[in-house]
């Protein structure tokens, strides 16, 4: 058996976008925050392949198992690949799955095991190439697959394998960016186009952002620099402590001296009570241990994507200074909403 596309087959793309597009020749899907995947079956043969071209078989061994089971002996499905814990999607547990040690992958994918979410059908079950479709033909297409293949068959496929919801109605798009954080936004694409091939016309992303009062507890010095780089966020625990959560390092060049002075006026251990920077990690260096604690006086606002696991997981966007915000009012309750659970769209 030959597939007609390679594994390095290029993902369809995304063009970032500010607002939702409407209109007859637009459908609406949850941007799901995972690992993209394509997944090839060949035979006896299945491949999972990352946006980057990049092998990720070995990572997920149930997903393997469960795309094997299917009757079905050859297709490629592009979707995405999250876990779910404790209700709701965790991002950090999917990161725990690239590990080197197969014998900790097999572990976790007992105990925390994968979902993939199919979104589009590139090779139908006969082996034919329908990414030349349209979408809209695409679209049906892959729902037949699931009813002839997957949801039909026993429950263990079914938890493995979802089907990621669609709409056309731009009412209810809208409403799926107050799903939660593991829900990274809506995706508008066109049903008139055929797949779009490391391309990013015909579809469409846009992410839901949100702000967050947070207590700068230390700062970063620039590299080989003496003026600050970035500013070490934290937000008050139940319990009252300071909790390392993020940094933020979007301030103007033309500020850096001046609010250097002002922050080293203000340097007073311990910063964070809580959780602090340059925890152990496989991640952490020399350099990014190095920091200087502040007194928890100053207040900034800033524009973050996702927190998750307690922390943003990005660099966030600096909006504003808020010294009218007293710093004690800045709790970890201003994200608790984003955490949500956007389980009940699959």
């Amino acid at each position: 058996m030959s597939l007609p596309l390679k594994k390095n087959y290029p993902v369809m793309e995304a063009r970032p976008a500010a607002q939702l597009p409407s209109g007859p020749q637009w459908q609406y899907e949850p941007k799901w925050d995972g690992f993209r995947c394509l997944a090839f079956r060949d035979g006896e043969h299945v491949d999972l392949m990352s946006k980057s071209a990049k092998p990720l078989t070995r990572y997920f061994p149930e997903l393997v198992h469960a795309l094997a089971e299917l009757k079905a002996q050859q297709f490629v499905l592009d979707g995405e690949i999250v876990i779910p814990f404790q209700g709701s999607l965790s991002f950090d547990r999917l990161l725990m799955r690239i590990h080197p040690a197969a014998r900790r992958i097999a572990k976790l994918s007992e105990l925390t095991p994968c979902i993939f979410i199919a979104f589009d059908l590139l090779v139908d079950d006969k082996g034919g190439a329908v990414f030349e479709l349209a979408l809209g033909d695409r679209r049906r297409r892959l729902e037949r697959f699931f009813q002839k293949y997957v949801t039909s068959k026993p429950m263990a496929t079914n938890r493995t394998l979802r089907l990621s919801h669609v709409t056309d109605d731009f009412a209810e798009a809208r409403e799926w960016f107050h799903k939660g954080v593991e829900l990274d936004g809506v995706m508008a694409k066109r049903r008139d186009l055929p797949y779009q091939a490391g391309s990013r016309q015909g579809m469409e992303k846009i992410k839901r952002q949100r702000t967050a009062d947070c207590v700068v507890g230390g700062f970063r010095y620039l590299e080989k620099q003496p003026v600050v780089g970035s500013l070490l966020l934290g937000l008050y625990d139940d319990e009252g402590l300071l909790d390392h959560v993020g940094f933020t390092s979007s301030i103007p060049v033309k500020e850096r001296p001046a609010l250097t002075r002002k922050l080293k006026a203000l340097i007073r251990p311990p910063g964070f009570t809580g959780k602090s920077p340059g925890s152990p990690s496989r991640w952490s260096t020399k350099r990014s241990a190095e920091w200087q604690p502040l007194e928890p006086t100053l207040v900034v606002e800033v524009q973050f994507d996702h927190f998750t696991g307690g922390r943003f997981r990005h660099g966030t966007k600096l909006l504003r200074w808020r010294p009218e915000k007293s710093p004690k009012d800045c709790t970890t309750r201003q994200v608790e909403g984003e955490n949500q659970s956007a389980l009940d769209l699959l």
